[in-house]
């Protein structure tokens, strides 16, 4: 199967790079220059420079420009898709039947761990396209079907928006190691070491067990917890993606 992804920003290369040794694929844009880098970064994609209008006959397209794009690249687009498959964040079936045909409608968000095959992806849309859809991305990591847009919409908010704010809590780890004075590549490697074995830990368990098997009465782990606590952790992090969510709405009034 031939995948063409359309736009070549950072979500449209993690996906190139973690379809490419399952699919054909080829990366459309409208910057030659970025192209031709992605290119050297991923020399079995095909890339192709966005003409004034492009044909999508029967081609499953990925379709990775940001949102506010969506009009003026759709203009640019003739044809009828096979299976359009939105990544667009917010942007609802209907604004995109209006813009761009195709047999099935399908909107997916994956997020930047695709790169490495550990994206967290959901999907929603035509049922008839379910499978196919499911198939391609869980090559990418995990991919789960919702039932509606709006569950798409909340799981954005975690998913999509999650890896900024995990990033956030790795650098703010790391950095809070090397103030009490270990160096900054011990950190790393150990705040990583971290993330990896706690996923794991999440397959088994649930967080709040996890974190009472760590926390012993009068210990360092107790200690930083009333610190977190102190700073409204838990009610700054559900604020985070309550906002989140809010602007993919807004996002998809446009």
């Amino acid at each position: 199967m031939k995948l063409t992804l359309i736009g070549n920003g950072f979500m449209a290369q993690a996906l190139a790079k973690g379809l490419v040794n399952n699919f054909e694929v080829e990366v459309i844009g409208r910057d030659i220059n970025k192209l031709e880098k992605l290119k050297q970064y991923i020399p079995k994609i095909e890339i192709k420079e966005l003409s004034d209008i492009e044909d999508i006959t029967n081609k499953n397209i990925i379709f990775c420009v940001k949102p506010y794009a969506l009009q003026s690249v759709a203009a640019r687009l003739e044809g009828n898709a096979n299976i359009l498959f939105s990544i667009l964040a917010g942007t609802t079936l209907e604004s995109l039947k209006k813009q761009i045909k195709a047999k099935y409608y399908i909107r997916t968000m994956p997020n930047v761990a695709a790169s490495v095959k550990k994206s967290a992806t959901t999907i929603t849309g035509d049922k008839e396209a379910a499978k196919v859809a499911l198939d391609i991305f869980s090559l990418i990591g995990k991919a789960i079907w919702v039932d509606t847009e709006k569950q798409l919409d909340i799981a954005t908010a975690v998913a999509g928006s999650g890896p900024a704010f995990l990033a956030l809590i790795a650098e703010s780890m790391t950095d809070g190691a090397v103030k009490a004075g270990l160096d900054r590549k011990t950190s790393s490697e150990l705040v990583h070491g971290l993330f990896e074995g706690f996923s794991e830990l999440l397959k088994s368990s649930h967080p709040a067990i996890i974190k009472d098997s760590v926390m012993s009465p009068g210990g360092t782990t107790a200690a930083g917890v009333a610190v977190l606590e102190e700073g409204a952790i838990r009610s700054n992090f559900i604020k985070a993606v309550e906002a989140a969510h809010n602007k993919a709405i807004e996002i998809g009034k446009k």
